[in-house]
């Protein structure tokens, strides 16, 4: 079943699946809602209600009313999200932005989340780092096309073993938005943003936590390192990552499933 639920101006294109307890999916900058479980129907056959939503100028959602793609703005789509859709609780499962969203959400709203999937997360409040390449991909996607991101993107940093692979899966995933401008609109402005200020906000996290990461020789952009201190930053958070040689968990929409329900 597919809707829309609004935030004020905002219109953001939701999907749910199964009944049961609320798996809340989100998904990170440049994917859509069928990024989170890669099209797994685990959770829903496991007896969960899984809400998927493709976040602002994403996938089929609206453009970020004046452009806003702050993580103040993304957090608040997550509280509409549950509100539009009976939840006044859910399982928060988050990758990359989507999981820097779930964790500021978690922070703000801590009785609404009752526990925490963080995938991927690359944000590091204490890291300065080069804004410069989030241009880049900004302004291949916008001149560009699908094309000239995949030229900023610089596939030749990518491992060999797995360079098809992120081709084409970033060719599918930029193809799949209604609004590409809007997504290079985001690339400028989410790295920009902060979904908090500091690793000693996160002790406050009390839910749950189940932190997901990839090793880097796969996934440099979402580095080990980082995943690590998320995973000691929040009281009692389990940290699991895929075997040496193997594809990263966050590729693999059954096995992140398999994960959260044993978790």
């Amino acid at each position: 079943m597919t809707g829309v639920v609004r935030n004020g101006e905002q219109q953001l294109s939701v999907e749910q699946q199964g009944e049961g307890p609320v798996v809340v999916g989100l998904h990170g900058l440049t994917a859509t809602r069928r990024y989170v479980v890669m099209g797994s129907q685990m959770l829903a056959r496991a007896g969960r209600r899984l809400v998927l939503y493709d976040a602002r100028g994403h996938g089929e959602s609206s453009p970020g009313p004046g452009g806003d793609y702050s993580y103040a703005a993304l957090a608040d789509d997550l509280e509409a999200v549950m509100d539009g859709v009976g939840a006044e609780r859910a399982t928060l499962l988050g990758a990359s932005m989507g999981a820097h969203t779930a964790v500021r959400f978690a922070l703000e709203h801590p009785e609404r989340v009752s526990a925490l999937v963080v995938v991927t997360p690359a944000y590091d409040p204490g890291a300065g780092g080069s804004l410069e390449r989030w241009d880049a991909l900004s302004r291949g996607l916008r001149g560009g096309g699908v094309d000239g991101f995949v030229d900023a993107y610089d596939l030749d940093s990518v491992p060999q073993a797995w360079r098809e692979t992120v081709e084409r899966v970033l060719r599918q995933r930029l193809a799949a938005h209604l609004h590409p401008l809007a997504v290079a609109d985001a690339l400028s402005a989410v790295p920009r943003s902060r979904p908090f200020e500091n690793w000693a906000e996160l002790s406050s996290i009390n839910a749950p936590t189940l932190v997901v990461a990839s090793r880097d020789e796969a996934d440099p952009a979402h580095p080990l390192a980082t995943a690590e201190r998320y995973a000691h930053a929040i009281t009692g958070a389990r940290l699991v990552v895929e075997d040496e040689g193997r594809s990263p968990i966050a590729w693999q929409g059954g096995q992140l499933s398999r994960l959260l329900l044993d978790f």
